[in-house]
């Protein structure tokens, strides 16, 4: 679960998803556990920072469009990420067991990854640079948001080297920077030609395609609700209601996840319809990024990739699918929102 975490905040759900299937593989094999009994917490700590935490497209692009702080988002989102991942990684993975025992007992079936490779201990990066390597973009953005929080506290007068800070700790900035320094302690610094790391760019470069797609097609549909008035008649629908701008954003994503499929087009499209209300509220806006994005990722089911891959690679039936996957992200939805309500009480 820790492991995936940590390789969940570099990488897309599905990439991480692809990267760990066999390594979940070869320790259930190793240690003679259930597949499922490993795959669920990973599958969880993949959802949640793919949900959660910035530098992933939905909550960077949501965060932008609500004009809430990119750094606040992280550190928050740290805050509600680690125990959601708790409940729905290890704490569901029992409850899970004895709601299909059976789903428990399959082999899986990774073929479609093609041949693995396999790696001489001696010629793998050491875990420590590998840790670093993969979390420098939260470290920097971490590092800006804590300096700029404590600015603001204390009431420092602005100059260039926290203009250079906030620069350093801007989301696009942070991944160029990681985007350097994962080529030299990945690359260089292992000997591998530059010509192999520069393949290994423009092979990432060809599957994000799909995503930005995915991103650009939300973006419009988001545009459209706006421009159609639909934003608008929402806030006027809510005008007066108590209901918090958190649970809104929350319930309108989660709407959009069950009818469309995409998490981030779901994310993206929910902020058409909340803007208009977040004038006549003081409610902290990063947290209304991280309810967006709990929202987006509830009861995934037939209409999302994630749901077949999970199916397939667990070689679950489609109810023991339903039992597991789709319940395991209602779950984090739900945790999320918890969470987020909880600590909206003290920021």
């Amino acid at each position: 679960m820790i492991a995936s975490f940590i390789i969940g905040v570099a990488l897309f759900f599905e990439v991480g998803l692809v990267l760990l299937i066999p390594i979940v593989f070869a320790i259930s094999r190793e240690l003679k556990i259930s597949i499922l009994f490993l795959g669920i917490p990973m599958a969880a700590a993949l959802s949640v920072t793919h949900g959660f935490l910035p530098p992933h497209p939905g909550p960077t692009a949501i965060a932008g469009e609500y004009g809430a702080n990119i750094g606040e988002v992280l550190l928050y989102g740290f805050i509600i990420a680690v125990p959601t991942v708790l409940i729905a990684g290890p704490v569901f993975t029992k409850l899970a067991k004895k709601i299909v025992p059976d789903s428990f007992t399959r082999t899986g079936n990774i073929a479609s990854l093609g041949e693995q490779k396999t790696f001489k201990l001696e010629d793998t990066p050491g875990f420590g640079i590998s840790v670093f390597t993969a979390m420098l973009p939260v470290i920097l953005m971490s590092v800006s948001t804590i300096i700029t929080l404590l600015q603001e506290t204390m009431g420092f007068a602005d100059n260039s080297i926290l203009a250079g800070i906030r620069l350093i700790g801007n989301a696009s900035t942070s991944m160029i920077i990681s985007l350097l320094v994962a080529v030299y302690t990945m690359g260089i610094a292992r000997n591998i030609p530059i010509k192999t790391v520069m393949d290994s760019c423009s092979t990432a470069i060809s599957q994000i395609g799909m995503m930005l797609l995915i991103i650009g097609g939300g973006g419009a549909f988001k545009q459209v609700l706006i421009n159609g008035g639909v934003g608008d008649y929402v806030a006027e629908l809510f005008k007066g209601t108590a209901m918090s701008p958190i649970l809104l954003a929350w319930l309108i994503a989660a709407i959009l996840r069950i009818s469309l499929g995409s998490a981030t087009v779901a994310a993206l499209s929910t902020t058409g319809l909340v803007i208009p209300m977040l004038g006549h509220s003081d409610v902290n806006l990063a947290l209304v990024v991280l309810a967006t994005g709990a929202g987006s990722v509830i009861a995934s089911h037939v209409n999302d990739a994630g749901f077949w891959m999970f199916k397939e690679y667990f070689g679950l039936s489609m109810k023991e699918t339903f039992a597991t996957w789709t319940l395991l992200e209602t779950i984090i939805a739900v945790a999320g929102l918890g969470f987020t309500l909880l600590l909206s009480l003290f920021v």
